[in-house]
This record gives structure tokens, sequence and C-alpha cells, in this order.
């Protein structure tokens, strides 16, 4: 009997065992055929995976004032943005969160009102967009079943997030309102501590003394839970971090951070955060700015700076261009020409920049310590973002074929580029319904 039950128990301990170790073999497996590959075949893979997937980037700025005009048409060939309609078209990019991004000021009655005004060019010019500009070819997606919908019809889905909780002022409503005009992720600071929580980079410009999340950021939570708009935590603190996995009921997003185990930045997660967010059912989406990929070398900066200085030249926003006469574009223009052939020659002599293969590393890391349902991506272009091979969404199958060089399967990869974001958003939705119906 005893030996029966030993077999038994022993049957049971190689069996799980094996379970255990499936997903590695799978990856292993995956691997040896990324490899074994032609550069042709991987090519071939990636297009058809990359047609099938709905892909999403979770962060792209956006500047105020001329955004969605003629002075600055994300619809037009010409327009210098790294997120425009025809780089999406061009790069199989099905979504855009837009940021309704709003930077750190002073955290009275005046501050408050200024962030709430500027939210606001920024929702408009959004929904001008999709209502006015371009219909045909864009429409506005405040559910994941509208996303894939809107996706299938072969139109771009523009999605809204706010960047800093701080336009929220100390009025609770503004949190309802900010849904009920499209946002459906706020990052709860940017990089200055605000009246919701503590920063990454701590008290910054205009902001105030702050430590984890404050009493009324918990209110802030708790709205946000009970409307089913995503928390994000990209730019708070590790106290503030920890406050909002102890509160929050529903999943949390990281709408564009990277792996601090790879890049010392506080703004990157450490591999403990990655548990708790995994714990959570949340994901991280991965960012595309260098300087949190890899650190550029000193001597890469420096050479940067002393050619700027050389030539007198600064690089100018779009909405900065938007402002120039014809005359003044044209000089301008030339310059960048120049400029732009001086930078190749830093380039060439500092190879080891941040590109493709570094952000698809952090990709990797995530996968390795929490597995392949906590991660997406979200690029932070025209915010920063941007990196050699994946420098505009036009170039947004470089990073499925760089997945598929790796041995990711379809179905990782489906997950990446905007699967596990909308498992995630359809949870916090289902949170929402939950907290409502409770409070009935």
């Amino acid at each position: 009997m005893y030996r029966k039950l030993f077999s038994i128990v022993l049957l049971a301990f190689f069996m799980a065992a094996i379970v255990d170790a499936a997903p590695q073999r799978q990856q292993r497996a995956d691997q040896r055929r990324g490899q074994r590959m032609t550069e042709e075949q991987i090519l071939e893979r990636a297009k058809a995976i990359h047609e099938k997937a709905i892909t999403m980037d979770t962060h792209v700025d956006i500047p105020g004032g001329s955004y969605a005009t003629e002075a600055l048409d994300p619809g037009s060939e010409e327009c210098r943005l790294k997120c425009t309609l025809p780089k999406m078209e061009k790069g199989g990019l099905d979504g855009v969160f837009l940021a309704v991004y709003v930077g750190q000021g002073a955290c009275d009655e005046e501050g408050y009102q200024k962030a709430h005004e500027s939210a606001m060019t920024k929702f408009e010019a959004i929904h001008r967009l999709c209502e006015k500009m371009y219909p045909k070819r864009c429409a506005l997606a405040v559910t994941p079943d509208e996303v894939e919908k809107i996706a299938q019809t072969g139109k771009r889905v523009i999605m809204i997030g706010i960047e800093n909780g701080y336009p929220i002022g100390t009025d609770l409503k503004n949190v309802e309102k900010f849904y009920k005009l499209g946002a459906r992720y706020i990052t709860l600071c940017h990089s200055g501590n605000n009246q919701i929580c503590e920063s990454s980079g701590g008290r910054g410009r205009g902001g105030i003394e702050a430590s984890g999340i404050s009493e009324f950021g918990e209110k802030v939570v708790a709205e946000m839970n009970r409307l089913g708009i995503m928390c994000d935590v990209s730019h708070i603190a590790d106290s503030s971090f920890d406050d909002l996995i102890r509160i929050t009921k529903a999943p949390i997003i990281a709408s564009h951070s990277g792996c601090r185990a790879l890049t010392n930045s506080s703004r990157n997660l450490t591999d403990e955060q990655l548990k708790a967010l995994a714990k959570n059912g949340g994901v991280i989406q991965m960012v595309a700015l260098g300087n949190y990929l890899r650190p550029d070398p000193e001597a890469r900066q420096k050479a940067i700076d002393e050619l700027k200085e050389r030539m007198n030249f600064k690089e100018l926003s779009a909405e900065e261009l938007a402002k120039l006469s014809a005359e003044e574009k044209q000089t301008y223009d030339r310059n960048l020409q120049r400029y732009q052939r001086s930078m190749q020659r830093i380039d060439r002599q500092y190879p080891e920049r941040p590109n493709v293969q570094a952000f698809v590393n952090h990709i990797d890391h995530v996968r390795d310590v929490i597995g392949i349902d906590h991660v997406g991506i979200g690029t932070d272009f025209d915010g920063g973002g941007g990196v050699p091979g994946f420098n505009d969404h036009s170039e947004a199958l470089n990073v499925t074929i760089e997945l598929v060089r790796r041995g990711y399967s379809e179905e990782d990869i489906l997950k990446i580029w905007g699967g596990n974001l909308l498992r995630v958003w359809r949870q916090c939705e289902k949170v929402a319904k939950e907290i409502k119906n409770k409070d009935k």
C-alpha cells in the first residue's frame, strides 16, 4: 500500500515538474526556430504576425495649441511628428493612446486652473482629429471592444490617456469629466510631486513636498477604479508605487517605462515592482526612449553638445516649427541637414547606442522575470522616445521582426503588441462594474 502511495506521489511530482518545464522548453524551441530561419523567412513570418496583431502604442505625446490644425496636421505626409496617420498606416500600427500631457506647476488654485485649461485644449485637439479632420481614417475608442471593431475597419484607433493627474486639481468630479471626454488611463504624476502623489523626479518644478500617495490621491485612485480608468505608474516614486499596489482594486499599467535591472533609472521598474505588478495582474508597456534602455556614453553626449554649440543649432519641436515663416523653415531645414550629416559621423564613432535590439532586451527581461502576459509597448514618441530601428511608427514592423528573430511565438507577439493591454483594460472595466453594482 505504502509503495503504491509513494509511486502516486512520485508520479505527481514528475508530472508537476513536466508542466512547470513546458513553457521553458517551448521558449527554447521557439528561440532555436528563430535562429534557424533565414532573414527572408523571418521577414515573411513577421509580416504575417504583424498583420494579424492588434498593434497598440500606449503613450505618444502631442503638442498643445497647434496640434490637429493646418499648422500641425497629423494626417499630412509632411508632418514632422513621429506619430502621424501616414506613419501609422505605413508601419501597420493600429492604435495609439495620445497623451493629454500637462507639465507640473504650482499646486495652488491658479496652477490647477491653468493645468485644467491646458488639458482641455489637448482633449479638444484629439476630438478634432477624429471627428472633424479625419473621420474616415481614424476613430476614437473608449472600450476594448471598440478598439477591435475600429481596427477591423482599417481605420487607425485613437485612445486617450492623461499624463499627470495635476489637471484634476482638488475637484474629484474632474476625474469623471475626463472619463467622459475619453480618458482611459491617468499617469498619477509627472516629473514633479503633485497633489496626488510623490514623483520619481522628486519635488520638481512647481511641485510640493510629498510622500507616497496622498489622502486626496487615494480618493482619486478609488474614483478611477469606480469608473474603469487604468492607473498608470510611469513617473511615480517607489513609495507611490507601493501605496498604489496596496489600495487599488484593479490592475495597474506602466504606460511607458523600462526595467531598472538593465538601466538604473528611477523612471524604470525594479524586479520587485515587476513581480508586484504581475501579482496585481497589470502590464508594463516598454518605453522606446534611449536613456531608459541604455544610457548614452558620456563622451557621445559631450560630442553632441559641442556640435550644437559649434553650429549654433537647436532642434525645434513640432510646435515651434509651426510658428516659423516659410523662409525661416527653409533656413532651419538647411541647418538641420548639416547637423544630421555631422550626427552621422558621431553615430559611427559611438555605435553602441540604444536601438531596437536594446528595446527588445527590456521585453526579454520582463518575460524572464514575470512572464509574457505582463509586457507591452508604449514608445513615448514625440515626448523624447525613438531609437534607431524604431524611431517612429513607420518602423513598427522592425519590432516584430526582432521578436521573431529571437524566437517569440505568434501568441507571444500578439500579447505584446496589444493583447495584454486589452486584457488589463477589460479587467479594469469589470472591476468598475462590480464596484457600481455593490454601491447600488
